[in-house]
């Protein structure tokens, strides 16, 4: 997210707004047909995922996650917090089994314990500290407590009164749990784990709460909320929750423990009668926007430029979850690991940085300098041996007759003649890889399924690649936009980018 370090085991931080902004992703399991261990892995790594949390210890994926470098965060499940919250023993033999057996060979950063428990299973509440401290304590037996903070997810539900967010605060009810658990984090410097879903805070808005708003569509000034207290404009619901957070910390006293939001996302499916919002468009729009918010180390309207580590939910659409068809379809891809849908990211990285269907295109770099783009552009249809004929007046791609359309239809037919390797789509940092097919009317551009012309290059022996210096934006996958300003690059989903993690 992709926000991301890569780091070998002896390196191993925690945990931390210290760390940096990264993306993660959820791995569920609730799947008819679940990829094997191995094919998850292989899955993670041609994306580029480097963080990922699990719903459960499985050790089949744990051994397969070995040696990969990737951050792992592992679960205790719901179903078993009465037995480790009971017994010290039992969570002792919990942490040598699913955390001492594995590591530092699996990267493990942290353990959740239980899911949203406060208000999923508020009669378990009463054991959620014990297992905590009961998990921390044997970590510190098995010296492992500087790689492996213990933490516990909760639904953003749990903070009443959201907005304004400066007079938000955690259901009093839950006082007695939250303050010893929030002097817990503070002193073992572990985050919150919080659970962001502008998602079902629009659906249950009754309209209150704009379309716009809960996607991170740019808003002007005048549409943005406003804390009036604080004077704090939000742009988006996913901040203002955040900040909620943090101002509900500081009412119980609580001011240096950072965040993590363990989930978030939309769905890309729903019932149309029921959950009509829930689309590929808005799932693109909202995860794309999201990712490029996190990398850039945006931060909230109170707290500028600290990073917000978040986790997308989820990898794979769960299709034996419980529940209406959205509740099914979060995911990046489908069970084979193909896309759901793409995604679409600037200053991304190398995040999801390796399609899965080789459906890229090499296109002109939006703002790209012109007299830059038609030195690029003529190097590609002279040196570069593109056949250009049909850039000419009369035939299939002439229109629109502009620098930037021709050059995109050169640079894609440089790039698919040389075997789509990324450093031939590079043209003095002028061309960008994307994976919105950009044909259109009657001009096909090679990879969209046909081509104009008898063939791309003029003939089999291709110029040298004068402008393939080794690229670094380039291998970013950009794609072209129309509205929303978070056009570029990141594929998930008919390919992929993803520097997550």
């Amino acid at each position: 997210m992709a926000m991301l370090l890569f780091l070998l085991l002896l390196s191993v931080s925690v945990i931390s707004a210290d760390e940096g902004a990264y993306i993660g992703v959820n791995i569920g399991s609730a799947l008819s047909a679940m990829p094997s261990p191995t094919q998850v892995v292989a899955l993670l790594k041609s994306q580029n995922i480097h963080h990922v949390r699990l719903y459960d210890a499985d050790a089949a994926l744990l051994a397969a996650l070995a040696n990969t470098g990737i951050r792992v965060i592992i679960s205790v499940p719901n179903e078993q917090l009465l037995a480790i919250g009971s017994s010290n023993a039992t969570a002792a033999a919990w942490v040598a089994r699913n955390v001492a057996a594995h590591f530092p060979a699996v990267n493990i950063s942290a353990i959740a314990v239980g899911s949203e428990v406060l208000t999923s299973m508020p009669n378990a509440a009463p054991l959620l500290l014990p297992a905590i401290r009961f998990l921390q304590s044997a970590l510190v037996a098995s010296n492992l407590d500087k790689f492996v903070k213990v933490s516990t997810p909760h639904s953003s539900s749990i903070i009443l009164d959201s907005f304004p967010p400066s007079q938000a605060f955690f259901n009093r009810s839950l006082d007695p749990i939250l303050s010893p658990l929030l002097r817990f984090l503070q002193s073992t410097s572990s985050p919150l784990f919080l659970n962001v879903y502008p998602y079902y805070e629009y659906m249950q808005s009754n309209g209150v709460i704009p379309l716009d708003y809960a996607l991170f569509r740019p808003l002007p000034p005048n549409k943005e909320a406003v804390d009036t207290n604080t004077l704090l404009h939000y742009a988006n619901v996913f901040d203002a929750l955040l900040d909620a957070a943090y101002f509900a910390m500081e009412f119980l006293n609580v001011t240096n423990v950072p965040v993590v939001v363990l989930e978030s996302g939309w769905p890309h499916k729903g019932d149309p009668s029921t959950e009509a919002d829930a689309t590929t468009e808005n799932a693109d729009t909202y995860n794309s926007n999201l990712i490029r918010h996190v990398l850039n180390s945006t931060g909230t309207p109170k707290h500028p430029g600290i990073p917000v580590p978040t986790y997308i939910y989820e990898l794979y659409d769960e299709d034996q979850r419980p529940g209406s068809l959205s509740e099914k379809s979060w995911g990046l891809f489908d069970s084979t690991g193909l896309p759901a849908y793409t995604l679409h990211l600037a200053g991304s990285g190398l995040l999801l940085a390796n399609d899965t269907t080789n459906q890229t295109f090499c296109v002109a770099r939006e703002g790209a300098d012109p007299k830059m783009l038609q030195a690029a552009l003529d190097w590609a249809c002279g040196p570069g041996k593109v056949n250009c004929s049909v850039l000419m007046q009369g035939q299939a791609c002439s229109e629109p007759d502009d620098v930037q359309a021709h050059a995109s239809y050169a640079f894609n037919a440089y790039y698919h003649g040389m075997g789509m390797r990324s450093s031939t789509c590079y043209f003095s940092g002028v061309a960008a890889i994307t994976t919105t097919d950009p044909s259109h009317d009657t001009c096909r551009f090679a990879g969209s399924g046909g081509k104009n012309g008898t063939s791309l290059l003029n003939n089999t022996t291709l110029a040298p690649s004068a402008n393939s210096t080794a690229d670094q934006s380039s291998t970013t996958r950009t794609t072209v936009f129309t509205e929303a300003p978070f056009l570029q690059v990141f594929v998930l989903l008919t390919s992929a980018t993803l520097q997550l993690l």
